[in-house]
C-alpha cells in the first residue's frame, strides 16, 4: 500500500512544512510513498531515495523548487516527478543515483548547467516536460524522451554517450548552442522530432555510434542537419533538412543509409559525403542547393538510387579520388553541370536522366578521373558531354537531344561512345578539339544544323559503323592537324557534303551520295570553342571579335571599325 504525503509550507493537518521533511519521514517508513506538494516555491535539495512519487498538487508549474547552486534533486530507488519545475545552475539540477527516474509534465531550468543526469546502469525517462538553458546527458545508461521540448542549450542539448541507450519521440529541440543530439560510442533512435537554429550539426553521431532518424524535420542549422563521422552507422528515413548549410553528411568512415529524405535550400550542399566515408541514399530528394547538390571528395563513395535532384546550381560532383555511383536518378533545371568528376574522381551513371540543364557532364583532370555512362539521356542542354585534362569518358547507350553540342573531348582527354545518339543540336554531334581523342562504335547523329563530327587542332577521331543524317554543313569535317579515320560510316541527307577534311583522315568503306571535298583549312565554321572556367563565363560556339571580363570593378572595352578605334 503506497503511504499518502502531504507538503504545505502554510500548514494544515498532518502537513509537511517542506519536502525534504516529507521525504525524511517516508524514508523511515521504508514503504512506497506519494508526495502531494501544495504550490508555491521551495528552495531545498530534494535526496529521495526509494519508491517514491513527487506531485504538483494542483498541476504542473505550481511548485517551484530551486537552489542558487548546486543539485536540486538526486534520486535513488525508483523515483517519479509530475509537474514540479526544477531550477539550478551550474551543475546538475536533476540526477539519478541508482536505479530510474521519471520526470513527468515537469520543467528543468539549468542556467547553462546540466538538466538532467543519466550515469552508468541507470535509467531515466523524461514525458511531456521542458529542458531549458541546459543539457540532458545519458552516459552509459537507459533513457526515453517523449514528447518533450529542449531549448537554448548552452551545450548539446541531448548528448548519449559511453554505451547508453536513448529513444528520443515527439520532441522539439530549439536553440541549441552545438548540437541537438549528439550520439557517441552509443545508440540512439530519433522519431517523430522537430530540431532547429542549431549551431553545429542538428544530429550528431560520432565515434561508432549508431543513430536511427525517422519522420524528422530539421531547419534553419548553421551546419550539417544531420552528421555521420567516425565510423558511425545508422539510418535516415522521410526526414525533411530545409535551410542548413549541408542536408546531411557522412565523413571519417561513416556509413549511413538514407531514405526517402527531402533536402530542400541547402546553402552549399545537399548530400555531402568525404573522407572516406560512404553511405546509401535511396528516394532522396534535393531540391534547390546552393552550390552541389551531392558531393563526394576526398574519398568518399555515396551510392545514389531513385533520387532527384531539383533547381541549384551543380547536380553532382566526384572529386579528389572519390568515387561516386548513381543509378536511375532523374536531374532537371539546374544552372551549371547536372555531373561532374573532377581531380582523380570516378563517377558511375547508369539511368541518369538529366533535362534543362546547361552543361550534362563535364569531367577535367589527370588520367585516375573517369565517368562512366550507361542508358544515360541529357535533354536540352548546351553541351551534353565534355571531357578535358586527361580524363577519360566512357558512354554506352546515351542520348543526347536538343542542345548546342553533343559530345565534346578536349585537351588531352579521352572519350569512347557505344551505341549512342545525338539529335537536334545547332553546333555539332561530336566534337574532338586541342589533342583530345574520340573513339565511336554505333553512333548516330540527326539533325545537326553544323556538323556532325568535327574536329580541330590535333584532335584525334577513330569512327566506325556510325550514321549522321541530315547535317547541314558536313557529316564530318577535319581542320588545322586533326586527323583520324571512318569506318563502314553513312553520310544521309541532302545537305551540306559528306565530308570535308583535310587530307589526315582515312575513309573506310564510307556510304554517302554527298560530296567528300579536301581542303586545306586552319579552322572551320561552326567548330565549338569550349571554355570551362568556374569563376566565369562557360562558352559554345564560334567566338569572334568578342571581349570578357569577370571578377573586376570595371571593364573598358575598345572595338575597332572602319573609322578607327571607339572606345565605351
Amino acid at each position: 500500500m503506497v503511504a499518502r504525503y502531504v507538503v504545505s509550507p502554510r500548514g494544515g493537518r498532518r502537513a509537511h512544512p517542506d519536502i525534504a521533511s516529507a521525504l525524511r519521514a517516508a524514508a523511515a517508513r521504508g514503504r512506497a510513498a506519494l508526495i502531494e506538494i501544495a504550490p508555491g516555491r521551495y528552495e531545498e535539495f530534494l535526496d529521495v531515495r526509494g519508491d517514491v512519487r513527487l506531485v504538483a498538487a494542483e498541476g504542473p508549474g505550481s511548485v517551484v523548487v530551486g537552489l542558487p547552486r548546486g543539485p536540486v534533486l538526486l534520486a535513488a530507488g525508483s523515483v517519479t516527478v509530475h509537474g514540479l519545475a526544477l531550477v539550478g545552475r551550474e551543475s546538475v539540477v536533476a540526477g539519478c543515483h541508482t536505479g530510474t527516474l521519471t520526470l513527468d509534465h515537469s520543467e528543468v531550468w539549468a542556467h547553462g548547467g546540466v538538466g538532467v543526469h543519466a550515469p552508468p546502469g541507470t535509467s531515466v525517462t523524461l514525458r511531456d516536460s521542458v529542458v531549458a538553458q541546459g543539457r540532458t546527458l545519458f552516459v552509459g545508461s537507459v533513457g526515453l524522451v517523449e514528447r518533450c521540448r529542449f531549448t537554448d542549450a548552452a551545450d548539446n542539448a541531448i548528448a548519449v554517450t559511453e554505451g547508453a541507450r536513448v529513444s528520443v519521440r515527439g520532441s522539439r529541440i530549439e536553440g541549441s548552442r552545438i548540437h541537438g543530439v549528439r550520439v557517441s560510442d552509443a545508440q540512439a533512435e530519433v522519431v517523430g522530432c522537430e530540431l532547429t537554429d542549431a549551431g553545429q550539426a542538428a544530429l550528431m553521431a560520432d565515434a561508432r555510434a549508431r543513430l536511427t532518424v525517422a519522420d524528422c524535420t530539421i531547419t534553419a542549422v548553421h551546419a550539417e542537419g544531420i552528421m555521420f563521422i567516425e565510423q558511425s552507422r545508422g539510418s535516415v528515413d522521410t526526414t525533411t533538412v530545409t535551410d542548413a548549410r549541408h542536408g546531411i553528411a557522412a565523413a571519417s568512415g561513416a556509413d549511413p543509409v538514407v531514405r526517402g529524405c527531402v533536402l530542400t535550400d541547402c546553402h552549399d550542399t545537399g548530400i555531402n559525403v568525404q573522407t572516406s566515408a560512404r553511405g546509401r541514399f535511396e528516394d532522396c530528394r534535393v531540391l534547390g542547393a546552393g552550390n552541389v547538390a551531392v558531393l563526394a571528395t576526398t574519398g568518399g563513395a555515396p551510392e545514389v538510387r531513385d533520387c532527384l535532384v531539383a533547381g541549384g546550381n551543380v547536380g553532382v560532383a566526384v572529386t579528389e579520388g572519390a568515387r561516386g555511383r548513381l543509378t536511375r536518378v532523374r536531374i532537371e533545371d539546374l544552372t551549371n553541370s547536372a555531373l561532374r568528376v573532377l581531380e582523380g574522381g570516378t563517377g558511375v551513371f547508369e539511368g541518369v536522366r538529366v533535362d534543362r540543364c546547361l552543361l550534362g557532364l563535364d569531367t577535367k583532370g589527370d588520367g585516375g578521373t573517369t565517368a562512366d555512362l550507361t542508358d544515360v539521356v541529357f535533354r536540352d542542354f548546351e553541351t551534353a558531354v565534355t571531357a578535358l585534362g586527361r580524363s577519360r569518358v566512357t558512354l554506352k547507350g546515351v542520348t543526347a537531344e536538343r542542345g548546342v553540342v553533343g559530345f565534346g573531348v578536349g585537351e588531352e582527354a579521352r572519350l569512347i561512345v557505344h551505341d549512342s545518339t545525338v539529335t537536334a543540336v545547332s553546333v555539332g554531334g561530336a566534337v574532338a578539339f586541342g589533342s583530345g581523342k574520340l573513339h565511336a562504335r554505333n553512333l548516330t547523329v540527326n539533325g545537326s544544323e553544323g556538323t556532325g563530327l568535327t574536329a580541330s587542332g590535333s584532335g584525334y577521331m577513330d569512327v566506325g559503323n556510325s550514321e549522321f543524317t541530315d547535317c547541314a554543313s558536313a557529316g564530318a569535317a577535319f581542320a588545322d592537324e586533326s586527323g583520324g579515320r571512318l569506318v563502314d560510316c553513312a553520310v544521309n541527307g541532302t545537305r551540306g557534303r559528306a565530308v570535308l577534311h583535310n587530307g589526315r583522315v582515312e575513309l573506310v568503306s564510307l556510304r554517302t551520295s554527298l560530296p567528300v571535298v579536301r581542303e586545306t583549312v586552319r579552322t572551320v565554321e561552326q567548330t565549338p570553342t569550349i571554355i570551362n572556367n568556374y569563376a566565369g563565363p562557360v562558352i559554345h560556339g564560334s567566338v569572334h571579335g568578342s571581349q570578357f571580363a569577370w571578377n573586376n570593378d570595371t571593364a573598358h572595352q575598345t572595338q575597332t571599325t572602319q573609322d578607327g578605334p571607339e572606345h565605351e
